[in-house]
This record gives C-alpha cells, structure tokens and sequence, in this order.
C-alpha cells in the first residue's frame, strides 16, 4: 500500500466522482482509476461501487475511510511536530454544526480553542441535522458535533450544553404577532415549516411531541434542512414554526418570536464525540468544552 493510492481514495471517496477527484489531484483520470484498482487489489476488496450515473462507497470501502483519514492526519502531525516549538500544541479537528441554533454555543468554543491553541486546524462543517451530524462522528469523518438530545447512539458520547424553552415564530402580519405571549394550541390551524423528517431532525421532533401535548396534530407547510432558511420561510407567510428562545436574538425581518405561555416544551442541545476515535485535539476540545459550555441543569 502506498501513501498515493490512500490520497487517491480519500479524494474519490470525499467526491464520489472520479474526475472531480482527478482535477483535485491534477492527474488524468484514468491513472486515478488504476490506483485505486492497484489499491482494492492489494487489500482484497472492492472500495467503490460505479456504474454510469453514480460512485458510492462499498461497506469495505467505508470501514477503510476513518482509517485512511488516519494515516494521512498522523502524518501531517508527524511532520509538524518534527518542525514544532516544545510545547506547541498541534493537530486537527472537525467539528460539525446545524447553524442557527448553535450561534450562542458554537462561538465560545471555536473561540477559545484559537486563541488558547493556534496550532489546532480548525474544519468547521455547517448544516447538519443531528442523525447527519451522528453519521459521520461514526464514520470518523468528524470529530465533535453539536446535536439536539436525546439522541439513540448508545456507541457515541453525548454531553448536554443547553436546554432552551421554545417559542413561536410568526410573521409580522399573522393575527398573534402583537401578542406577548400565546397559548400553543392557538397555532392549531396553521402549517408549521419543520426539518426534514428523513434528516431525524430533534427540533421537529420536539415540534410534533409539542403540538401533540397541546392537543392538534402538526400540519406541515415546508420542510427545509436549515433552521434559518425555516424563519425566511415564515417570514414569506408560508407557516409558522417552533424555535428555542436563543433564536429571537437572530431573527430575520419580517417574524416574530413569542414566548409560550404555561409549561413550554423545551429543546435540549449536547456536543457528541466518538469516544473510540478520541485524537489529542478532541481529548483538548472536550477539556475547554467543559469550561465554556457547562453542563445545565436537566
């Protein structure tokens, strides 16, 4: 096996395509196509799947990805700390978001981790749903998440950062938004704009739990992956949705947020890790997680 056909697999396997992952490495196609077949045949399975439309990773090719992702990282390191001034800390880390939600969580950390370690590589990924965000802290293409709780990955850690009570988020012009605060089964008529069921979504689920405690059953207007592009769509009339408090400081022009009366239903918000793939990066990320991101009170 040599370091090129594992460059080779990681640039096929990140594009799932053989000529974007051709131009990345600047090389000709076919020649990838050959390295990658050397690459199968030395470790005597299949990686890819191809057929005329598509690329995808085979169950060998994705249990190979995490440890390929690996070799060239302790490599990297290697080198670095040849080069490294005693004591300078190094490495690197992804760490994987859905966006809107983490914008008073995900600061504080990424924050601190520069200025305390300039060293560290920072990849920060935007967008993730939390089954998404699972995915790849399984696959090892990730190394921290933040994610809504509870989640169901009796393999993965998991650690509460928040717990937020939700509000309604209207448009300006819907009967309520003069309100100060509303009952939830007022709601009951209108189309909410969730997350994707598929993406396992833990701000639908709490949305649908919700409207159900209230006493109707949740009509969905849109489904949208980002909890942003979700207020934009409320503020277009297209529904009304639930957000954790935290939101109303972000909110587009044209919504409004209003707290629930009673006993609002809550969302709680966690950071997750692979505890089998804990590198010298994440064990320090988690040191400095605890510091700025306490755990509240259930």
């Amino acid at each position: 096996m040599e370091l090129r056909q594992i460059e080779a697999f990681l640039a096929v396997a990140e594009e799932l395509h053989f000529g974007r992952a051709a131009s990345r490495l600047r090389m000709a196609q076919s020649p990838l196509s050959q390295t990658i077949k050397k690459l199968e045949k030395s470790l005597g399975a299949e990686l890819f799947e191809r057929n005329t439309r598509a690329v995808s990773l085979t169950t060998a090719g994705l249990s190979f990805l995490p440890h390929a992702r690996k070799i060239l990282e302790e490599l990297d390191l290697a080198r670095r700390a040849a080069t490294a001034d005693t004591g300078t800390v190094y490495g690197r880390l992804a760490i994987g978001f859905s966006g809107a939600l983490n914008h008073t969580t995900l600061p504080p950390l990424t924050r601190a981790l520069r200025q305390r370690y300039p060293g560290l590589d920072l990849t920060l990924s935007g967008g993730l749903l939390t089954q998404d965000a699972l995915g790849h802290l399984h696959n090892g293409s990730m190394d921290l998440a933040f994610i809504g709780l509870p989640v169901d990955a009796p393999s993965l850690a998991t650690r509460r950062i928040a717990v937020e009570p939700l509000g309604a988020t209207v448009p300006v012009d819907h009967p309520l938004a003069g309100r100060s605060t509303i009952a939830l089964h007022e709601l009951a008529a209108d189309g909410f704009v969730t997350m994707p069921e598929a993406q396992g979504s833990t701000l639908r689920e709490a949305i649908f739990s919700a409207c159900t405690a209230a006493g109707f059953r949740t009509r969905v207007a849109q489904e949208v992956s980002d909890p942003y592009t979700a207020l934009s769509l409320v503020a277009g009339g297209v529904g009304v949705s639930l957000m954790p408090r935290s939101v109303a400081a972000i909110m587009p022009g044209g919504t409004v947020f209003i707290p629930l009366s009673g006993s609002a239903p809550r969302l709680e918000s966690g950071i997750a890790w692979n505890p089998v793939l804990v590198s010298p990066a994440l064990k320090l990320a988690l040191q400095v997680a605890e510091e700025v991101l306490p755990t509240p009170p259930a």
